[in-house]
């Protein structure tokens, strides 16, 4: 359950991250026909004024296209001339059916099916007669407007004959994997509702992967769903029934045969006898699909002949055998021994996190395919002489029982994102460091950590953030603060490394495990609170080992503390009541750092931006003696398996109405006045 950081790190996801959400099955060339915007009649024989694409503004195109379900995107103004040109489009995966060789001709110039699509896109949304109708969907207007299309674009079409089948069968199998999680989050079905008409209701479909609303402003409106009448949310994972309770997690830990009924491969269904429970593994529940996913990974393998790609043709096959039998482990060891000295690709296509699900047991489906990108080789230098050091580092902070390992973890990977699917493709921000597996011998061996590169360097992700941080930062600290994407990644490096350092989530006390000692959510909660304050730790660590100048930590310090403003703005809990654990974990350190003195609220400052009252100040001076203090309470309560410690600190920065509670108030509604990046995806082959 590393990543989600969000940094699901769900998560350094200062938009993110790590939670819940569902897929819909594709729709038929008919539905997406229905779908369309309203256009002209391109065969009329009047003589038609010359068409020019300057009557929307970059941003209002791409927001009114998703607005529509239309898969199109206005990447950037690259001539800067006000208007869009074809060379400036790009065609979105994953959802809709237009083709860039539809819109754009072999002369490189708009065809009269795009000229419709754009003025179909001028032209006001169709009035609807009935009142709930209308609130509806002006909530789910709503929703959107709460992320802003955010591109990841990767172009193959100068590519290898390899490579191109490579990619093709990859996604192919990440629209399947969507598939399978839907079916875990018990959406299925919930596309064929929502009639081909209302394009806004299947676009907030596809962006959640769920018939609710996630939004913060509007995840709590009874109103926003994609179909009328949408109850409460029920799983795919257990027997539907049984989630009317809302304590029903405790009553199936409580069962004779808890331990297989809390099997992160599994599906939860009713026994033989009225009252009892088994579990029956994803292979069998869920056959067929899985049979499809493995069919297009044993493609894309007999597609590798070059020898370059052995370790990745290796695991392709490894990950195969896997969906066919459940056997999850055997696949983690081919996929470990890939990184940036052996394969020009990254691929994890497996059922990993835990986050999305209300007991926190069951691993969700999900795909995050990538390039590597050799850069990580830097940041591998100059940690992997002292990752022994860092270790005994939090052993001496943990203290007894826990000892010191050898570690032998690798350090992280950088990839570029080409396509996240299922538990991976969030709805808003998206993870940007995990380490894989969570659970086995691979696991305990230190596993596979990889660093998210290409997500948040846009110029409008960084012009927001910017914004965001100036309008809850005072002047001083403001000076500081940098959108610069190389200090957003030291964080992730030492978030990630830190999952595989300490009482990790494999570590037992006393025989029992942290999800067995905590329960699942809170275990969560805390191994990533252990990761992130690590993360802190270790920046000054690093300046002290003369790996980072001071000014370098006090940039990174700055970034940290935005990067939890923007996880405290998502809200403690989801609509839902589950725990939100990445927001939970920024505002224990948040609070105990504001209290400790090391951050600073002062409420008669004009903020960095000169018109918001009241700011925050980062106290560097404080800065580390506070930030050793809660590690060691951390490490401490997770290396004992303390439960009233953990539970302790939850409720003190957590749930308690007091100062602290109002101040997340006031850097909620400050930062939610920007939308978050929604990623979207464009594969060109």
């Amino acid at each position: 359950m590393h990543a989600r950081f969000l940094f699901c790190l769900a998560v350094f996801a200062l938009d993110v991250m790590p939670c819940s959400r569902p897929r819909r099955p594709d729709p038929t060339p008919a539905d997406e026909a229905a779908a369309q915007p309203e256009v002209v009649d391109a065969g009329a024989k009047t003589a038609a004024p010359k068409v020019t694409y300057d009557r929307m503004p970059r941003l209002e195109l791409n927001r009114r296209a998703a607005e529509r379900y239309a898969n199109v995107f206005w990447r950037s103004d690259a001539n800067q001339n006000g208007a869009l040109d074809p060379d400036e489009l790009a065609v979105l995966w994953g959802y809709g059916d237009l083709k860039l060789s539809e819109l754009v001709d072999a002369k490189g110039a708009f065809t009269p099916k795009f000229t419709n699509l754009y003025e179909g896109l001028l032209k006001p949304d169709a009035e609807t007669a009935s009142a709930d109708e209308k609130a509806r969907l002006e909530a789910l207007k709503a929703e959107l407007a709460q992320g802003r299309p955010t591109l990841l674009e990767n172009d193959f079409s100068a590519g290898t004959p390899e490579d191109k089948a490579i990619v093709e069968h990859v996604t192919k199998a990440a629209v399947l994997i969507e598939r399978l999680h839907a079916r875990q989050l018990g959406t299925t079905g919930v596309a064929d509702k929502i009639p081909p008409s209302d394009p806004l209701s299947r676009m907030v479909f596809f962006r959640n992967q769920e018939a609710h609303c996630v939004a913060p402003k509007t995840e709590t409106d009874p109103k926003c769903v994609v179909v009328p009448g949408t109850g409460k949310r029920v799983v795919g994972l257990y027997p539907a029934d049984l989630q009317a309770d809302p304590k029903f997690c405790d009553t199936l830990a409580k069962q004779p045969n808890a331990k297989d009924l809390m099997d992160h491969f599994s599906v939860v269904v009713a026994g033989e006898k009225p009252g009892t429970f088994k579990a029956v593994p994803y292979s069998e529940a869920w056959k067929d699909d899985m049979e499809a996913i493995a069919q297009e990974l044993d493609d894309a393998a007999a597609s590798i002949t070059s020898q370059g790609e052995a370790a990745f043709k290796a695991y392709l096959k490894a990950q195969a055998n896997a969906f066919r039998t459940n056997d999850w482990e055997s696949a983690n060891a081919p996929w470990a021994a890939m990184g940036a000295d052996n394969s020009r690709w990254y691929l994890r296509i497996a059922p990993d996190e835990v986050y999305y699900e209300p007991c926190a047991w069951k691993a969700g489906f999900a795909v995050a395919f990538a390039r590597i990108n050799p850069d990580s080789i830097t940041w591998q230098r100059k940690l992997d002489p002292v990752k022994g050091e860092m270790e005994k580092a939090l052993a001496a902070m943990a203290g007894a029982p826990y000892k010191a390992r050898d570690v032998k973890f690798k350090l992280p990977d950088f990839i570029d994102i080409i396509v996240n699917g299922g538990d991976s493709r969030d709805p808003h921000g998206g993870t940007i460091g995990q380490s894989l597996p969570n659970w086995g011998k691979v696991a305990e061996a230190g596993g596979r950590t990889v660093t998210m590169t290409n997500l948040y360097t846009d110029a409008d992700s960084q012009a927001s953030t910017g914004e965001q941080m100036a309008s809850l930062f005072c002047k001083a600290t403001n000076a500081k603060a940098t959108t610069d994407p190389g200090t957003m990644i030291i964080s992730i490096v030492l978030h990630e490394a830190a999952h595989n350092l300490g009482p990790a989530h494999d570590y037992k006390v006393k025989g029992k495990t942290d999800d067995v000692v905590f329960g699942g959510p809170l275990a969560s909660t805390m191994e990533e609170l252990k990761a992130q304050t690590s993360a802190l730790f270790f920046t000054d660590w690093l300046v002290e080992k003369q790996l980072l100048t001071q000014e370098e930590a006090e940039k990174v310090h700055v970034r940290d503390v935005a990067w939890a403003f923007g996880h405290i703005s998502r809200g403690m809990y989801a609509a839902s009541g589950s725990p939100r654990a990445y927001s939970q974990l920024a505002s224990i350190e948040m609070g105990a750092l504001w209290k400790g003195g090391a951050l600073v609220w002062k409420p008669q400052e004009l903020a960095a931006n000169g018109t918001d009252t009241g700011c925050f100040d980062v106290v560097f001076e404080k800065w580390g003696p506070e930030v050793k203090k809660l590690e060691t309470a951390v490490l401490q309560a997770k290396g004992r398996g303390d439960k009233k410690a953990a539970e302790g600190m939850k409720a003190q920065w957590v749930d308690a109405k007091d100062d602290w509670a109002k101040l997340r108030d006031v850097v909620t509604e400050r930062w939610l006045r920007a939308p978050k990046a929604s990623f979207v995806y464009s594969v060109k082959l």
